[in-house]
């Protein structure tokens, strides 16, 4: 179990990494520093939908029942869009370079509900780690310990530019670099909570293995192509978010084919 529990911190160890950054960067991060920042998170996140988890879910609903094995991974899909769409309705966020908040209406200043945007999309990153390890702990096919730890190790890498995105701007709202270190800190303390509770609630029934699996990889989907990407393509046109996507989709890509 000190295995798993070190799997699990892993990708807010890289959020918490991410967000030491106001101790060492001096001013604020350049646009186009963002934009490949958010264009790399994108590419890691549907590579991990992909291979991480819609692969194995597929996997294990051929073994499981007589439905269609992609039955299971287009409900469950459908579904996790959903809940973020949920998600993102009802929770207060402001976006990156944005000055219209999203959600329902709330009191909250402006720093809350940035860490609360990225808070938003780290919860389907916790939920997909620890649907990973219930996988590995239920011994279905498709799902290894180093698959769990490349899915971790993966998302951690992608979070840790995530970290400093949301930091460095907190600094220049005027928050000192100790309280901004902390809020950015803050927004991946969900990913933990997150999976440790799906670990626990797919460990008492492994048959929805493959549902939360897929619906993991929508939520993911649902938050690269409505926050990061849109974000990573902002102001003066250029190249940068997409090439950082692609080697952020070939990284993971790599991390799962040869951890996994």
């Amino acid at each position: 179990m000190s295995t798993i529990l070190i799997g699990l911190l892993i990708p807010f160890a890289g959020t918490m990494l991410g967000a030491a950054a106001v101790f060492l960067w001096r001013g604020e991060l350049k646009p186009s520093v963002q934009k490949c920042f958010l264009g790399f998170a994108s590419g890691v996140m549907i590579a991990a939908s992909v291979w991480s988890l819609l692969i194995p879910a597929i996997a294990m609903a051929e073994h499981q029942s007589n439905i269609p094995a992609w039955v299971p991974a287009a409900v469950g899909f459908l579904c996790g869009t959903a809940f973020l769409l949920m998600l993102d309705r009802i929770i207060p966020h402001l976006h990156l370079n944005s000055d219209q908040a999203e959600g329902v209406k709330s009191q909250l200043g402006k720093s809350t509900m940035l860490v609360l945007a990225v808070t938003l999309h780290n919860i389907p990153e916790g939920m997909a780690v620890g649907v990973m390890f219930a996988g590995v702990l239920s011994g279905e096919a498709g799902v290894t310990m180093a698959a769990a730890f490349a899915l971790a190790i993966g998302i951690a890498i992608q979070n840790a530019p995530e970290g400093a995105v949301i930091a460095m701007p907190l600094v220049g709202a005027g928050l000192s670099r100790r309280r901004a270190f902390l809020f950015g800190a803050a927004s991946g303390i969900v990913e933990p909570i997150g999976a440790v509770l799906t670990l626990a609630l797919t460990g008492i029934i492994s048959a929805v293995l493959p549902y939360v699996l897929s619906f993991a990889a929508g939520a993911m989907i649902y938050v690269v192509v409505e926050e990061l990407i849109p974000e990573a393509q902002m102001g003066e046109h250029s190249n940068l978010g997409t090439i950082s996507a692609a080697f952020g989709f070939v990284l993971m890509m790599v991390l799962d084919v040869v951890l996994g």
